[in-house]
């Protein structure tokens, strides 16, 4: 297999479903899942939220999404390709989202997606009024093992902290 080759890693449903209760949602949010999949956060997704979603598979890309949402749930993916190499995707998806969802960004992220999260760009988050609220650990074992739900909050403060000098 290509090393470059995107492999899907599709959120087993009842992960999904157990994790969705852990965001703090408010009758009537409306929600996107930008990286639909097969539709687990979708689906699990409560009746009572208006739903909106993408899918690049599906040939709708999580940048044409123009209408306003609450809250981004999703799993995303973990690279992205910028045109000259493969990232992380886990920052530059936080930071696309901040300016955007009105409410909350929670993702379904792996330990290296931690990394990306420099103290320059956890100013940044606060800078904006966002904080890490919460953390849920969970074990999907056909991936590789320990996946972290985050949950980032417009206009509430963060469990982690942060020291800005390079030692």
């Amino acid at each position: 297999m290509d090393r470059d080759e995107y492999l899907f890693h599709q959120t087993p449903p009842e992960c999904a479903r157990d994790l969705l209760p852990y965001v703090p949602l408010i009758d009537g949010d409306i929600l996107l899942e930008p990286f639909k999949g097969e539709g687990a956060f979708f689906n699990a997704f409560p009746e009572n939220h208006q739903k909106l979603w993408s899918e690049l598979e599906q040939g709708i890309d999580y940048k044409t999404i123009t209408e306003p949402y609450d809250w981004v749930i999703t799993n995303p993916p973990f690279k992205l390709d910028t045109g000259s190499k493969r990232v992380n995707a886990f920052w530059f998806l936080i930071d696309y989202y901040t300016m955007r969802a009105r409410k909350g960004i929670a993702f379904l992220a792996m330990d290296s997606c931690f990394c990306s999260l420099t103290p320059k760009r956890m100013e940044i988050l606060h800078s904006r009024g966002w904080g890490i609220t919460k953390l849920v650990v969970t074990s999907i074992k056909k991936w590789r093992g320990r996946y972290f739900f985050i949950i980032l909050e417009k206009d509430k403060p963060t469990f982690i902290d942060h020291l800005l000098p390079n030692y």
